[in-house]
């Protein structure tokens, strides 16, 4: 008798683009107005792309929007432009100077641009009436973010209560909410950093050149080496010096660290991820450093 069962199954990474798929399409006909937060950095970008698939040929049914905190990198701006531009997406740039104007924050000199950014994004949400967010975050990053579900639920103030968190058994998602709430959703809950690579390396997304290794002059600050520029430049002890590095993260250059590397391509960016024992955000990221739950203190209060 002939076996005519074909055993099939789908690769780790053919299964994670499923997931994130049938989250997209979940979202767009359970949500009335839906909105994909697009920072053009790696998490946001496969995120868009994943978006694409999903919804190919037609255009995406949301619009995007980039929380702009006047400090973002000049390549990452550039890639965001140039996939905005190829997919025709609507895009909604909101900034912290506009929300401080506005009324949404305050700067009282201190707080970093970074942290305002929570302020501009609940003002954004409000203003334009999106009832979910899509977030490139992922589970492997922080410890706040390994808490959250997949439907993260916002109250009408905008904030997070992680011990209030809906179950989501079967990937069955709950996605009821009273008028002024939304939801934050995260398509790549279940990814890791290296599979975001390998993914990046698997489909040939563009990506912002810093990603990669090149000489760049950095001073070596609190444990990290920063770009130097107009706001960050050397304090007394510092040297600035040319070294070879690349970024793992992308966000507020003064919050960013870049990290010693001579990956030039995605390849060789995957080997280097397979044998690394810190996240990129404990790596190279300032803002998480404050305390052990800055992340967490910064999610209760409505950031991303």
């Amino acid at each position: 008798m002939t076996n005519t069962h074909v055993d099939y199954q789908l690769s780790q990474l053919d299964q994670l683009e499923a997931e994130s798929i049938h989250i997209f399409r979940e979202v767009a006909a359970e949500f009335e107005k839906p909105v994909l937060m697009f920072s053009g950095g790696k998490d946001s970008i496969v995120m868009l792309r994943l978006a694409e698939k999903a919804f190919f040929p037609a255009k995406l049914p949301f619009p995007l929007l980039q929380v702009d905190t006047g400090l973002d990198f000049d390549e990452v701006l550039t890639t965001r432009d140039s996939w905005v531009e190829r997919l025709g997406a609507r895009m909604i740039v909101a900034t912290i100077d506009e929300a401080i104007a506005a009324g949404h924050v305050v700067d009282d000199g201190k707080t970093s641009r970074n942290r305002m950014q929570i302020g501009t994004l609940l003002g954004a949400i409000e203003e334009n009436g999106f009832t979910a967010a899509f977030g490139g975050g992922r589970r492997d990053e922080e410890k706040a973010r390994a808490k959250e579900r997949v439907y993260s639920h916002r109250d009408d103030f905008g904030q997070w209560d992680p011990k209030n968190q809906r179950p989501e058994l079967w990937s069955l998602y709950n996605g009821r909410m009273h008028a002024g709430e939304h939801m934050r959703i995260f398509p790549l809950s279940n990814w890791t950093e290296l599979d975001i690579w390998s993914y990046i390396h698997r489909e040939e997304i563009e990506i912002p050149s810093i990603y990669f290794a090149h000489e760049r002059e950095v001073v070596e600050r609190d444990g990290m080496l920063l770009s130097v520029g107009p706001e960050i430049q050397p304090k007394d002890g510092e040297k600035v010096e040319t070294r070879m590095v690349r970024f793992r993260t992308v966000g507020d250059r003064t919050q960013t660290g870049c990290v010693e590397s001579e990956a030039k391509d995605t390849a060789a960016i995957i080997e280097e991820i397979a044998v690394a024992r810190v996240t990129e955000r404990g790596a190279t990221r300032g803002d998480d450093r404050f305390s052990e739950a800055a992340m967490e203190d910064r999610k209760k209060e409505g950031y991303f």
